[in-house]
């Protein structure tokens, strides 16, 4: 059951910036290696970690030296996260991949390290990739000149947390001649839980919930990649993926207490109910690249063009139940049920255009375009069920919504990249992005049956560097962005929690806008300074809106409700500074990657209506109640992962990674502090890879999040997701590991992809 409680509070509370849980070690021979290159250094727009220079490379996948990276890290070993960014999105050879989250990561768990030859990680992107908000990439560069040939990767793993779990992949690649073939298929299924302690409430009114969901996945899904090179300066390449969930009889319990106080603070009333719901769902991902490349010159002079076909769909059925205490206090007896159809259907079709022209070695021009037309639809059927005292249906009640989003989107940019001298480097550019939507509902009020939003966007870029000597570098960047609003945030239907505690999704949400910067200094090439700052206008956010609702008619409820809505909530801003250091001891018995920092957060919200309905929230007196966050703090933050290599042989490894992050005011409250203490522990075989991980060692990574207002109202959310557990892996290589990779090609709709999650 994909509960979105704790979106905002995980996704947008600065845990980015903390870079939880990178517990990777590493495994197999490393070889002896004479450092006579910069293992890591700042370039004018990226850092760049020389993987083929560096110890820690071989025998590794290369998700594994992804999590060794200088600034990356993971908090579900299936995501990478960069240091002070939301997210990050994966290219590879300067291109994006086209995969979703769990494919990508098995790509990259069954790709050989050896086969990279560098890193590059760019905290602020130019104008000529297609990212929103204050995203960061990581391109992963191959090596060149590998032989024809085959070779594979088989994988096992299993997962003991509260549940156990296990995991299967299967991935081979085929290059003869001009023709290159990569397939991967992999599946598995497993559990995920969650414990909850909702409270929440006014000074007369009490609410509590407790109890656990569990969330049961069955998943299968892979990608086929052909390239083919038609002459010596063309190629042709199609991409499809394809992925499955099927996630049936996920569950809900949950025991709630309601306690009411009279106005001189004495006991009144206190009342039980059980929350019983069950879900079923499922969703299909299906995407097709088609790709054109030609060289021009000697250069490196190009043009490339895309067209793409995105297909999603997903299908959730929920039965949620209110159980009274009945006459035998059994909680058998129903008091409410909403049974809740909720589809939704996605189908994106997109083209880009690049043209790149290079002038010797000194100046770069970049020019292009993108189309992307959108199109979903959700038809969301609810039918609410009240009932008497002896559990009989009393009163039926329906509301169908037929809701169809329309949205095309038109984006050029141009940039210029200048080599000045040895030293100076720099690099100016824009984009300018049209976007037109329209989200039509058959059954709203008037005014909300046609929201239609046209805006233009203009979003400048700039990046210098500036090598003092051999031994310090400073750079600056300046980036601005979009964030559209995912589709499934734009779908009014509302996720009940319990019967008067739920998440609303609203279709008024407008993208919003962020303005970062970012200032870097290097020395030596092993240790950095790096200051950003980010400000983010209309910022897209989940507020708890909660009390007796009055709607627009004047009419006030009975019962205290909170709502989670998405709306834009205000500004925000993001101030950060950050040192750290990568860097290899003890003739390379120790590898180390240390960061330590300082995050300021000042935010800047207040939320007053619902905009999906215009109700608004009074109190027992009908004053009206209005949630507000203008509170700022200041967060310390430290990270390190370190690898030990046990033997002389090089084939024992041990991982000792630990983060810890200060309490923060984040959307929905104070987030408390959280840490976490990750052990490895990795043996190389010939092919052969056998590794265990224990996560979360302290059992400290739970979230909490407590939330105090002027008026009376407090929120407090603690989810434990059972991220301790243990994870046994087996792994196999087989075939000619120095197989050339297929080339990877970004698809025209890799940008709409990720709005789907």
């Amino acid at each position: 059951m994909k509960t979105p409680i704790l979106i905002a509070a995980i996704f947008f509370s600065g845990l980015a910036f903390a870079q939880k849980k990178s517990d990777s070690t590493q495994t197999k021979n490393i070889e002896a290696v004479t450092l006579t290159k910069k293992v890591f250094k700042k370039q004018s727009d990226r850092f760049v970690y020389d993987v083929a220079a560096s110890p820690v490379a071989k025998g590794n996948t290369t998700f594994d030296l992804l999590k060794q990276t200088p600034l990356l890290s993971t908090t579900d070993d299936k995501t990478l996260k960069i240091a002070g960014k939301n997210n990050a999105l994966i290219y590879i050879n300067g291109r994006k991949t086209n995969m979703d989250a769990e494919s990508l990561a098995q790509f990259l768990k069954n790709t050989p390290a050896e086969n990279i030859q560098k890193i590059e990680v760019i905290t602020v992107p130019g104008s000529e990739y297609q990212v929103e908000s204050s995203d960061g990439i990581i391109n992963i560069v191959l090596k060149k000149k590998m032989s024809d040939g085959t070779s594979g990767n088989m994988r096992m793993s299993n997962t003991q947390n509260k549940y156990n779990s296990s995991n299967a992949s299967f991935s081979v690649n085929y290059r003869k001649d001009k023709l290159g073939i990569s397939a991967n298929l992999n599946g598995g299924e497993n559990i995920q839980p969650q414990t909850y302690i909702l409270r929440n409430g006014t000074d007369l009114v009490k609410n509590e919930s407790t109890g656990d969901i569990d969330d049961p996945n069955k998943n299968i899904g892979g990608y086929l990649n052909i390239d083919y090179q038609l002459n010596e300066k063309s190629n042709l390449a199609l991409s499809w993926n394809s992925w499955a969930n099927k996630s049936y009889n996920s569950t809900i319990d949950l025991f709630n207490t309601l306690t009411v106080y009279n106005a001189d603070g004495t006991l009144n009333t206190i009342s039980h109910t059980k929350t019983k719901n069950r879900e079923d769902a499922r969703n299909y991902n299906n995407s097709v690249n088609l790709n054109y490349e030609i060289k021009l010159d000697s250069l490196g002079s190009k043009l490339n063009a895309n067209a793409a076909y995105l297909n999603y769909k997903r299908f959730q059925y929920s039965d949620n139940n209110t159980m009274v205490p009945g006459k035998l206090q059994d909680y058998l007896t129903p008091g409410k049920k909403i049974i809740q159809n909720i589809p939704q259907i996605i189908n994106n079709f997109s083209g880009t255009v690049d043209y790149i022209q290079k002038f010797n070695n000194d100046l770069t021009i970049s020019v292009g375009g993108n189309y992307n037309k959108t199109k979903t639809d959700n038809d969301t059927k609810n039918f609410t069920y009240l009932y008497d005292e002896d559990g009989n249906v009393e009163k039926t009640e329906q509301d169908f919504n037929h809701f169809i989003y329309d949205e095309n989107i038109y984006g050029a940019y141009l940039t210029v990249e200048k080599k000045f001298s040895d030293k100076f480097s720099g690099k100016l550019g824009a984009r300018y992005e049209i976007t037109n939507s329209l989200g039509t509902s058959d059954n709203a009020s008037p005014e909300y049956r046609r929201i239609e939003r046209n805006y233009n966007n203009l979003l400048p870029y700039l990046s210098v560097n500036y090598a003092i000597n051999d031994k310090n570098n400073i750079s600056y960047s300046f980036s601005s962005r979009m964030r559209r609003p995912s589709f499934w945030e734009l779908n009014p239907v509302r996720n009940y929690i319990s019967e008067f505690n739920y998440t609303q999704n609203n279709p008024f949400v407008k993208a919003s806008s962020t303005y970062n910067q970012e200032l870097t200094y290097m020395y030596k090439n092993s240790y950095f300074l790096i200051l950003n700052h980010s400000y983010f206008k209309d910022q897209i956010t989940q507020v708890p809106l909660q009390g007796y609702v009055k709607s627009p008619d004047g009419t006030i409820g009975k019962q205290n409700e909170l709502r989670y809505i998405r709306t834009n909530f205000g500004d925000k801003q993001e101030m950060s500074a950050m040192v750290g250091v990568q860097k290899s001891f003890f003739k390379q018995y120790l590898t180390t990657n240390f960061n330590i920092g300082v995050q300021h957060n000042k935010n800047n919200g207040i939320l007053a209506v619902d905009p999906t309905s215009g109700d608004t929230f009074v109190d027992k007196d009908g004053k009206d109640l209005v949630y507000r966050n203008n509170i700022s703090s200041t967060s310390f933050v430290i990270q390190t992962n370190n690898t030990l290599r046990l033997d002389k042989k090089k084939t024992w490894f041990l991982g000792v990674n630990f983060f810890y992050i200060d309490k923060q005011q984040i959307e929905l409250g104070m987030l408390k502090d959280l840490m976490s203490l990750d052990l490895s522990l990795k043996k190389n075989w010939n092919d052969w890879t056998f590794a265990v991980n224990l996560n979360d060692v302290l059992r400290t990574n739970i979230v909490e999040v407590e939330d105090y207002q002027a008026n009376g109202n407090y929120n407090f959310v603690r989810n434990d997701q059972y991220r301790r557990g243990v994870t046994v892996s087996l792994t196999y290589n087989f075939g000619n590991q120095k197989v050339k990779k297929v080339r990877n090609i970004e698809s025209a709709s890799d940008e709409i992809k990720n709005r789907t999650r």
